[in-house]
C-alpha cells in the first residue's frame, strides 16, 4: 500500500517531542506519505502551521487552523482574525478542528455553538474545507450544518464514532467522514463497524488521531501504547474487511478523495 494520507495527526503533542521527524520517516516506509497536523486552538494551530511549512516537509505535511469545542471558552474578538491569518499559509488546508462536544462540556454549550458557527463562516469566506469534531452533539451539529449547505459538502466529520443512522445523516448533507482505529476496538467500535458499511469510499477518509486511539487489534502492540501514523495501513485493512473491499482499492479511493477536498 502506498500514497496513504493521515488526515488527523496530533504531531505537535508532547509525546512526539523527541521524534517528530522519525515518526514521519517511519510512516513513509509503510506507504503513509502525507499528513495533516491538527490545530485545536490558536496556539496549537500556529505551532502546527510553523512546523508544517518547513521546506523539508513541502508536500508532505499540512495543517489545520481552528479551535476545538473544549477550547471555545478561550475565544475572543481576535480569534477568528488569527485563524484567518494562519490560513494564508499554503500548508494550512482546512479550518478546524472545530465543532461541538457535549460529552465533557469543557466549554458551555452556547459558547461552543457560537464559536463553531463563527469558524463555519470563516471557512465559507475563505472557501476552505471544515475539519469537524462532534461528540454527543449530533442534533445541534446537524442544525448548524443545515444552515450552511455548501459548507456541509466541504466538511469532514473527523474521528467519527457514531451510529449508522448518524453517518447517514451526515452523508445526506454531503459531509465526508473520517475513520480512525476506533473501528479496531471490539468493545466500543461496534457502531462504527456497522456505520462504515454504508459510507461510500468517495465520502470516506482515514486517520489515526495519533498519539491517541491505538488500534486494539494490532498483532503486536508497542509497550508505549502510543498510536502512530505507521499504523494507518492496519486501520485501512480493518475498514476494508467490514466493507468487504480490497484494501488496495479502498486506499486508492480514500487518497483520491482526500487530495481533491484538501487540494494537496
Amino acid at each position: 500500500m502506498d500514497g496513504l494520507i493521515d488526515i488527523g495527526l496530533n504531531l505537535m503533542h508532547k509525546s512526539f517531542d523527541k521524534n517528530r521527524a522519525e515518526i514521519i520517516s517511519e510512516s513513509a516506509k509503510v506507504g503513509v506519505n502525507q499528513f495533516i497536523i491538527t490545530g485545536t486552538n490558536v496556539k496549537s494551530s500556529e505551532t502546527a502551521k510553523e512546523y508544517a511549512k518547513q521546506d523539508k516537509f513541502k508536500d508532505i505535511l499540512f495543517s489545520t487552523a481552528g479551535v476545538h469545542p473544549h477550547d471555545a471558552k478561550s475565544c475572543d474578538e481576535n480569534t477568528i482574525a488569527k485563524l484567518e491569518e494562519f490560513a494564508e499559509e499554503d500548508c494550512v488546508v482546512a479550518i478546524g478542528e472545530c465543532g461541538l462536544d457535549y460529552n465533557r462540556n469543557y466549554s458551555p454549550q452556547d459558547v461552543q455553538r457560537k464559536w463553531f458557527e463563527e469558524q463555519v463562516k470563516l471557512a465559507q469566506k475563505l472557501d476552505m474545507p471544515l475539519f469537524l469534531h462532534e461528540r454527543d452533539a449530533h442534533e445541534d451539529m446537524m442544525k448548524i450544518l443545515e444552515s450552511y449547505p455548501e459548507m456541509a459538502k466541504k466538511a469532514v466529520v473527523h474521528c467519527f464514532t457514531g451510529t449508522k443512522e448518524e453517518a447517514e445523516n451526515y452523508l445526506s448533507l454531503g459531509c465526508y467522514i473520517g475513520v480512525t482505529g476506533w473501528i479496531c476496538d471490539e468493545r466500543r467500535g461496534q457502531s462504527l463497524q456497522e456505520a462504515v458499511t454504508i459510507i461510500p469510499p468517495e465520502k470516506m477518509m482515514i486517520e489515526t488521531d495519533a498519539p491517541f486511539l491505538i488500534p486494539r487489534n494490532l498483532p503486536k502492540k508497542p509497550k508505549s501504547n502510543k498510536n502512530k501514523p505507521e499504523y494507518l495501513p492496519h486501520i485501512l485493512k480493518t475498514i476494508a474487511e467490514y466493507k468487504d473491499m480490497d484494501p488496495e482499492e479502498l486506499g486508492k479511493s480514500v487518497t483520491k478523495t482526500t487530495k481533491e477536498l484538501f487540494k494537496i
